[in-house]
């Protein structure tokens, strides 16, 4: 018989505190950005790829493009799963996810100012213990910054690309109680889960939300919506302490080119 949730959670975190994030940056050495990301348990390692080619819809247009692929290693859970390369087709999860991680970064640029040229973002679960698809997408905005600040090194942008800081968190309803940035163990449990990707500035890119046992009510939602703000600032925080090193190195003072 299943186990009742317990009322504290298992790493002993408030209701509204997020797991431990990190950033370890030049994870690998090739990549123009690399980045592995840890949240938790979570382990993502995120490497972006800058081609200088965009796709046959992009060309002569000036614009850039970024695309992603995402996949999890075959002991990235507690139980082994096949590649993807094994069943000879991608996933119908692994497709959504690495659609919502490209959509989503492309939020936060000006492909005008990526000229033609492709960001291509490689998101590969080392481990999962919940939240894989906000890691990636918080961790591959810091590799997308390092590969920019790579190509403004070599004086290959006619102006700063990035137009938002973004990052992305999960919340939702546990044993009746709201809480944030879910575990493995506690979204298997959740009757409400709802994934929000936002920028620093306040900006919704995208509200993945569903009721998996029970309907939610619109305030609940807004319950929702509001420690998952909270949970992005800290996350906003940690991205920025990462990178402020990598900006200050090239002159800039933020996020969003701001000179020094």
């Amino acid at each position: 018989m299943a186990q009742p949730f317990a009322l504290a959670r298992a790493d002993n975190r408030a209701d509204d505190q997020i797991r431990p994030l990190s950033f370890t940056l030049d994870y690998v050495k090739y990549p123009e950005g690399s980045v592995l990301t840890r949240c938790g348990d979570t382990t993502v390692l995120c490497n972006v790829t800058v081609e200088g080619r965009v796709p046959p819809f992009l060309r002569d247009t000036g614009e850039g493009w970024l695309t992603c692929e995402y996949a999890m290693l075959p002991r990235a859970t507690e139980e082994r799963t096949a590649r993807d390369s094994a069943r000879g087709r991608v996933s119908g999860r692994s497709a959504e996810i690495q659609r919502l991680i490209g959509r989503s970064l492309r939020a936060a640029l000006d492909l005008g100012l990526l000229g033609e040229r492709t960001l291509l973002v490689d998101c590969d679960v080392i481990q999962a213990d919940g939240g894989t698809r906000t890691t990636s997408i918080t961790g591959a905005f810091v590799a997308m910054v390092l590969a920019l600040l790579k190509l403004k090194e070599q004086r290959a942008l006619p102006g700063w690309p990035l137009k938002e800081q973004l990052a992305a968190i999960s919340v939702g309803i546990v044993a009746g109680r709201p809480i944030l940035d879910l575990d493995y163990h506690e979204d298997s449990r959740a009757a409400t889960d709802l994934n929000l990707v936002g920028t620093a500035r306040g900006g919704i890119v995208e509200i993945q939300g569903t009721a998996e046992k029970e309907p939610f009510t619109t305030i609940q939602l807004e319950q929702l919506l509001a420690l998952a703000r909270r949970g992005l600032e800290a996350v906003f925080a940690a991205q920025a302490a990462a990178l402020a090193e990598r900006l200050a190195a090239v002159g800039l003072a933020d996020l969003y080119g701001t000179r020094r």
